[in-house]
């Protein structure tokens, strides 16, 4: 069984740097460092990170006179002003294209565009990149009955930073059909779409696909769509325990992926647990594509 792992699977460099803000901040005040929510999406840092005395709290009231931690995903300005209230000193941890979106929506806003965000409304990523764009900003991902909603507007479209620039065309061609004007402003992170392009092509020429992340991950959920597209056999899984032996009967190529949240140690653990399951099988071959 051949083992094909995504060069570009795990820790993107906006999580890396939120994750070494975080353990660095830990060691420098060793008590009273929260994160305002989860750090990134992952069950398995976060709990590391709580074993170093850094834990996710859901709202900035429930913090004062601490070091509070803003996640990659970022915050509003309203976040931020509540937090500096409560006495509370801010290690801002936000991605730097989540920031970038940020500006845009400031921008655009400012410039008296009608706004739209190209991604899920809930994430926490675009309830910040909101904040930004002020009243009647407009959030869709198919961009289903948005040239109504534009008709003779000047609009202006930004997105989330992990969403498929599929669905940013889609919005882009529903938007140019009856909007006045239409600015685009491309937010989605060059290294989201490189990992989504890599999975693909991966998918299309093995037996089965391995999607390893957290599964409140959104750029992890979007890795595994993007695979079922072209294979059956996608499995999107958080951790090793989760394997199931009987997957890889009659199976000779194995695929592997992995969203920006994924720690290598995760990955590492995978590809040993495969090898175990390989050893009944024959000959492990593991190669970088």
């Amino acid at each position: 069984m051949e083992i094909i792992i995504a060069k570009n699977a795990g820790f993107c460099f906006g999580v890396k740097r939120a994750i070494k803000l975080a353990f660095d901040t830990a060691k420098d005040y060793g008590k009273d460092v929260y994160t305002l929510g989860p750090i990134i999406h992952n069950p398995q840092v976060v709990k590391k990170l709580a074993e170093e005395g850094v834990n996710a709290v859901e709202s900035s009231n429930e913090v004062s006179n601490g070091v509070v931690i803003l996640r990659s995903h970022g915050v509003t300005p309203k976040v931020i002003e509540d937090i500096n209230k409560n006495g509370n000193r801010i290690i801002d941890a936000t991605c730097p294209f989540v920031k970038k979106a940020q500006r845009y929506a400031t921008q655009l806003k400012d410039e008296g565009y009608q706004i739209i965000i190209v991604g899920d409304e809930k994430h926490p990523e675009v309830k910040s990149i909101i904040g930004y764009a002020g009243e009647g900003v407009i959030v869709t991902e198919t961009g289903e009955g948005i040239s109504e909603l534009v008709r003779n507007k000047k609009v202006g479209i930004i997105s989330q930073t992990t969403q498929s620039s599929a669905n940013l065309l889609k919005v882009i061609d529903e938007s140019l059909k009856s909007a006045r004007e239409v600015k685009i402003l491309n937010t989605i992170c060059d290294a989201t779409s490189i990992r989504q392009e890599e999975a693909q092509e991966i998918a299309r020429d093995v037996d089965l696909m391995l999607v390893v992340g957290g599964r409140n991950s959104a750029n992890t959920t979007r890795l595994a769509a993007i695979c079922k597209e072209e294979l059956d056999k996608v499995y999107h899984i958080e951790v090793a325990d989760e394997i199931n032996e009987e997957w890889f009967r009659g199976v000779n190529r194995v695929g592997i992926t992995a969203g920006a949240s994924t720690p290598d140690w995760i990955i590492e653990e995978i590809v040993h647990k495969l090898g175990a399951v390989n050893e009944k099988m024959e000959q492990n071959t593991i190669r970088r594509c």
